[in-house]
C-alpha cells in the first residue's frame, strides 16, 4: 500500500520546518524536506532588526538541545545574553543556517508547488517538475503567505504600496517620503530603522500610544518577583507562561476562549530597544484610523480620522503597510482542492487535533497556523520545540501501528462428541 512513499513530507525550513527535521531525522523517520533555509528571516525582515525575543528564546531545536543560539554565538564570539542583549537578525539568520547544516544536511532548497491527495498519501509536485509521494506532510511555511493589507489600501498599485515583509533592504526608499501603518514591532521596527538610514519617515497608528517591553534591569529578582511575573519564552508573567509552558492544556480549552485569547493576547508592542529608536525622533501620527487612500500628484494622500472625531489628511510617495498577518489556509496555493475542500478550518486557520493534525488525515500544521489551536507560542520561534516533540511522538506511534503485523483470528473449529 505505501511502497515507493516517504513517511513525512515537510514544506517549510525556518524554525519549525528544521527543528522538526532535526528531531524526525534522530528518531529515523523517513522524510524530504522541501524550502529556501530561514528564508523569511534573510529576505523578508529588514537589515539590522533586532530580535523582540530573549536570547533564551530564540533557540532552534534539536532532540538532544546542544547546538543552542547561546552556543553559537560562543563558536563565533558573538556577544549574548540570556536576557538584556539584544538578538541581531544576521546572528539569528546564520545560527538557523548553521543548525541547518548541521542536523539537517538533507534540505532541498526548492519550493512546494502543489500538495493533492492520494487514497494512501498524498503527492507533492516540485518547482523543479519532479514528483514526490508521502504518507504524510507536515506544512510549517510560517508567516510568509500570510500578509494583511487593510481594505483601505488594498486598491492602490505596488508603486505607492508594500507590505512590511518586502522590505529587507532599505536602500530602494531613499530619497522618497514613507509613510509606515501599524503599531506593532514591524512598524517599529521598520520606522526606526528608516530613520536611522536618513530616509523620511512618519508612522501612523490607530492606538493613542506605543508599547514597548520593558528595558531588563540586570538586578536580582526578588522571590515574590519570580512568582508573580515568571519569566518564559514569550516574556515575564503568568498568563505568558501558561502559553509558553502548557500548549497542550491551552488546546483543551472551549473554541471560543482560544480564539479570543488569540485575538487579545500578547498584542502590538516594540522591544525595549525600539523606543529610543522611534520616540523623540519618528513623526508619529498616533491615534488615527485610515479611512481612505488615493493617488494626487503622485503622491498617495491619506484620509485619517482621529480619535476626537476630527478629519486628518497626509501625504507619501509610498505606504508600507506594517499591518502584520492573519492566517488563511486559501491562501496556501500549494494545497489542492481536494484538500481544501475537506480542510475544517475556523477564521482561516486550519482545526487541529491534540497530535496537530488537520481534518484531513495526515496533513499536520505547526507554526502559526496552529495558534488557535495550541495558542500565542505557535506565533514565535519557541513554540518549534514543542511542536518537533509532539510531532516525532505522533508520527512515530502511528509508523508503529502500521507496521505491526495483522493478528489473525481464526473461529475454533467445532468437535462433534
Amino acid at each position: 500500500m505505501f511502497q515507493n512513499m516517504l513517511d513525512v513530507a515537510i514544506v517549510g525550513a525556518g524554525p519549525y520546518g528544521l527543528s522538526i527535521a532535526a528531531y524526525f531525522r534522530r528518531q529515523g523517520i523517513s522524510f524530504r524536506i522541501f524550502g529556501r533555509p530561514m528564508d523569511f528571516w534573510l529576505a523578508h525582515m529588514p537589515k539590522g532588526m533586532l530580535l523582540k525575543s530573549d536570547g533564551f528564546a530564540s533557540n532552534l531545536y534539536d532532540p538532544e538541545g546542544e547546538f543552542t543560539l547561546s552556543r553559537f554565538c560562543a563558536e563565533r564570539g558573538i556577544e549574548y545574553g540570556d536576557t538584556g542583549i539584544p538578538v541581531r537578525l544576521e546572528t539569528f539568520s546564520a545560527y538557523g543556517l548553521a543548525f541547518q547544516r548541521r542536523f539537517v544536511p538533507e534540505l532541498e532548497n526548492n519550493l512546494v508547488s502543489g500538495i493533492d491527495r492520494l487514497p494512501d498519501g498524498f503527492v507533492l509536485q516540485l518547482d523543479t517538475g519532479e514528483t514526490v509521494k508521502a504518507r504524510r506532510v507536515v506544512v510549517t511555511t510560517g508567516i510568509s503567505h500570510f500578509d494583511h493589507i487593510p481594505d483601505a489600501l488594498a486598491h492602490l498599485p505596488s508603486e505607492f504600496l508594500s507590505h512590511s515583509s518586502l522590505h529587507h533592504d532599505l536602500e530602494p526608499l531613499r530619497g522618497r517620503k514613507i509613510a509606515v501603518i501599524g503599531g506593532g514591532s514591524s512598524a517599529l521596527d521598520l520606522a526606526g530603522l528608516l530613520h536611522q538610514a536618513g530616509i523620511d519617515v512618519q508612522l501612523i497608528s490607530r492606538r493613542a500610544a506605543l508599547n514597548f517591553h520593558s528595558k531588563p534591569t540586570g538586578k536580582p529578582r526578588s522571590l515574590w518577583q519570580q512568582i508573580r511575573h515568571p519569566k518564559s519564552g514569550l516574556g515575564p508573567g503568568l498568563r505568558s507562561r501558561f502559553y509558553s509552558n502548557a500548549p497542550h492544556v491551552f488546546h483543551r480549552l472551549p473554541e471560543r476562549l482560544r480564539l479570543e485569547i488569540n485575538r487579545k493576547a500578547l498584542g502590538p508592542s516594540g522591544g525595549w530597544f525600539s523606543r529610543d529608536m522611534v520616540i523623540g525622533r519618528v513623526p508619529l501620527l498616533l491615534g488615527c484610523a485610515l479611512e481612505r487612500a488615493e493617488i494626487r500628484d503622485g503622491m498617495v494622500r491619506l484620509h485619517l480620522r482621529a480619535a476626537d472625531g476630527g478629519a486628518r489628511e497626509t501625504s507619501a510617495h509610498h505606504v508600507i503597510a506594517a499591518t502584520g498577518y492573519k492566517v488563511d489556509v486559501k491562501r496556501l496555493k500549494f494545497l489542492g482542492g481536494n484538500i481544501l475542500s475537506q480542510l475544517a478550518a475556523v477564521n482561516g486557520s486550519p482545526v487541529l487535533s491534540s497530535k496537530l493534525e488537520s481534518s484531513v488525515p495526515g496533513l499536520y500544521f505547526a507554526g502559526m497556523a496552529a495558534a488557535n489551536s495550541f495558542g500565542p507560542v505557535m506565533r514565535f520561534a519557541f513554540g518549534a520545540g514543542f511542536a518537533a516533540r509532539l510531532l516525532t511522538k505522533a508520527v512515530s506511534n502511528s509508523l508503529s501501528a502500521e507496521r505491526q503485523p495483522a493478528i489473525r483470528v481464526t473461529q475454533p473449529v467445532a468437535h462433534s462428541n
